[in-house]
């Protein structure tokens, strides 16, 4: 396992690289397990510990990062920047697919959205447009 501390925008993050099968990583990130798809890198594990990873690959990792989950299990959407939401695109009740644009999000003046790391129903929406929200607040749960 390969560990590393890096900083993003000021803040620092303890992150461990789980495992890699071709783009796709098995990460932790401050103890907080995530699979993550890396574009632009395919990595053959068996050589890992022999090479180096890209320096700029964390830019590379898309915005949306899946949680590692449980079938069954309610699956909270966290904010992954601070902001103010622009647009809900999603209500209690929804059916959702992984992907699925859930709300948008103003930050530093550009608009971010949040979409659905997993398929399933709305479970509960805990923003509204024109709230302020910070890095890791819990936007929606979906199960």
């Amino acid at each position: 396992m390969k560990k590393y501390n890096i900083k993003v925008r000021g803040m620092e993050y303890a992150v461990s690289i789980n495992s890699i099968e071709g783009n796709m990583l098995n990460v932790s990130i401050n103890d907080v397990e995530y699979e993550v798809e890396a574009k632009g890198v395919n990595v053959n594990p068996t050589r890992m510990s022999a090479q180096k990873l890209p320096e700029d690959m964390y830019s590379q990792v898309p915005a949306v990062v899946k949680k590692a989950e449980t079938e069954g299990e309610e699956y909270p959407i966290e904010s992954p920047l601070p902001g103010v939401v622009m647009e809900v695109k999603v209500q209690e009740g929804d059916v959702v697919k992984a992907g699925q644009a859930l709300l948008i999000l103003e930050a530093m003046k550009m608009e971010n959205t949040v979409e659905s790391a997993k398929s399933g129903v709305i479970k509960k929406v805990n923003v509204q447009k024109g709230d302020a929200i910070l890095q890791g607040d819990i936007l929606v749960v979906i199960k």
